[in-house]
């Protein structure tokens, strides 16, 4: 391997959605630092196969929930 072209590989703590946290080694940040997950496996649709359970659900619902009944005659 080439030398000084490799970045710093080193030990960080990683803090899951629902507070649980472990230790693994990554290039992020500096020896010891912090990385706090927003989405997690124990979250997210793609992982646990069932509805969201995130705050936020997408672009469109969003959007219909600004202007959805914009235009609507009664």
């Amino acid at each position: 391997m080439k030398k000084d072209i490799h970045p710093e590989y080193h030990t960080i703590k990683v803090v899951m959605t629902d507070g649980t946290t472990f230790e693994t080694k990554s290039t992020y940040g500096s020896e010891g630092a912090t990385l706090n997950l927003d989405i997690d496996p124990t979250s997210h649709p793609a992982w646990t196969g069932g509805p969201q359970r995130i705050g936020d659900r997408g672009r469109v619902s969003k959007f219909n929930q600004k202007f959805g009944s914009f235009g609507l005659k009664k």
